[in-house]
């Protein structure tokens, strides 16, 4: 290909080169989240067939509605949105299961369990030297 002056063929081809590797980078993060959500919803509805499906076909009609998206800042904003589900799902997300007419058991993934740190109603004196 020849080389031409500025804002010509071949300025034209660095920049539709620029784009499409920008829309591939946009691409493989998409494909990247939408398998990281689909395992965290593996994960966070595990043997609850309804939530299964209900958030298998809910993450497959976002990603579907929005595959011919061009605009990079509309991008940007839902792949943020996309990782911000997963984080919530993952963090947030306990399943309950109805063990009696007004009892729930509570089955918490050992991810969400943290250690108890004690709560002090008073606070300590600070000595002064």
């Amino acid at each position: 290909m020849a080389t031409m002056g500025p804002g010509g063929a071949a300025s034209v081809g660095s920049r539709c080169s620029a784009a499409v590797e920008l829309t591939l980078l946009g691409t493989r993060e998409a494909l990247r989240l939408f398998k990281l959500l689909h395992r965290t919803r593996q994960e966070v509805f595990k043997n609850d067939t309804r939530a299964l499906e209900a958030a298998r076909q809910k993450i497959n009609e976002e990603f579907r509605n929005n595959q011919s998206e061009t605009s990079e800042e509309k991008i940007n904003e839902l792949l943020k949105i996309a990782s911000d589900v997963e984080v919530i799902l993952r963090t947030s997300v306990i399943q309950a299961v109805h063990t009696d007419s007004n009892k729930i058991l509570l089955l918490p993934r050992k991810d969400l369990l943290q250690d108890n740190i004690p709560y002090f109603d008073k606070p300590t004196k600070k000595h002064e030297s």
